[in-house]
């Protein structure tokens, strides 16, 4: 029997390095932890460690069985979030199925183990088999941005940060996974806090590399996904290595303390990377939403403006 599948790029998953690679440790010029692929341009003291390239995580998968005269095709979703997953047959040979050319289309609850497909093997001598390949993305393509409050500024009280970048201004935020994400300045070290509250689905936090280059560096970004009931998801990105305080299936509250920022992945500087996403059948989509400002106020983030969390 033979399989074929074939996972997109916006897909749940981890990259890994193929080797172990370097981390510089050292002080930055006020102060905070620096962790870099990147020795410091000054004399000083440093750390180095060699790091062996990470563990890949339990994976969404479709796998598929013939148990007697049944071919019978099962999805498991290992993730605290649901996951639309899209089947299409290249071959199906001795099984009873009238539209092998036709896309199939189903959700998959959190934590859940879902029969997808069962099928009648044909009694004809040629053995059956079976090709396809699938697709699968975080979230459910029936959510609407709905939330109960505006967001909370996700950095400490009273703490104020120049927004780089916001829309409509899509310097780098040129693609609809993007077009709403907010782009905040702040030192690496800085804490972060969620701005609404759900459950935290997928983290990266062993990355420490950065750089302008999309190919090298795109994936190469510490991150948190929170859940929200309304079946949308916050990132924050860019993190501070080794600096994440959740795990996948951890309650945050709002205002919860989950990380550090820093500097990590396609990134000219230390910044955060935070945006509302949603599953728009198959296609990430940011969504616009409004900061919560002073005295029940909310701010509508905007390029330039200095944002102070209340």
């Amino acid at each position: 029997m033979k399989i074929i599948t074939t996972i997109a790029v916006v897909a749940l998953t981890i990259s890994t390095g193929a080797a172990a690679q370097t981390l510089y440790k050292y002080r930055g010029e006020n102060g905070e932890w620096i962790y870099t692929d990147r020795p410091p341009v000054a004399s000083q003291a440093v750390e180095t460690r060699k790091l062996a390239p990470r563990d890949v995580a339990d994976k969404f998968e479709v796998r598929h069985e013939f148990n007697g005269r049944v071919l019978e095709l099962r999805a498991s979703n290992p993730y605290h979030a649901p996951v639309e997953v899209t089947l299409r047959f290249d071959e199906i040979v001795g099984v009873e199925y009238p539209h092998p050319d036709e896309p199939l289309r189903w959700v998959v609850e959190p934590l859940q183990d879902m029969l997808l497909l069962q099928l009648d093997v044909l009694e004809i001598a040629i053995a059956p088999s079976v090709s396809y390949r699938y697709d699968f993305l975080a979230g459910d393509p029936a959510a609407r941005h709905d939330p109960d409050d505006s967001y909370r500024v996700p950095y400490a009280l009273g703490r104020h940060y120049e927004i780089t970048q916001a829309y409509p201004d899509v310097i780098t935020h040129n693609t609809p996974d993007s077009y709403h994400a907010v782009d905040i300045a702040m030192p690496i070290g800085t804490d972060i806090h969620a701005a609404r509250g759900g459950v935290v689905f997928d983290i990266a936090a062993n990355n420490f590399k950065s750089g302008t280059d999309l190919t090298d560096y795109g994936h190469a970004a510490n991150y948190i996904r929170i859940l929200h009931d309304d079946g949308t998801y916050a990132v924050y990105a860019h993190l501070n290595w080794n600096s994440i305080r959740v795990s996948p299936g951890d309650v945050v509250e709002r205002g919860e303390f989950i990380a550090e920022s820093g500097n990590t992945g396609f990134s000219s500087g230390p910044h955060l990377h935070f945006a509302v996403m949603r599953n728009r059948g198959m296609k990430v989509e940011s969504v616009p939403f409004d900061f919560a400002g002073n005295a029940a106020s909310t701010v509508a983030p905007s390029t330039g403006n200095v944002l102070t969390a209340y």
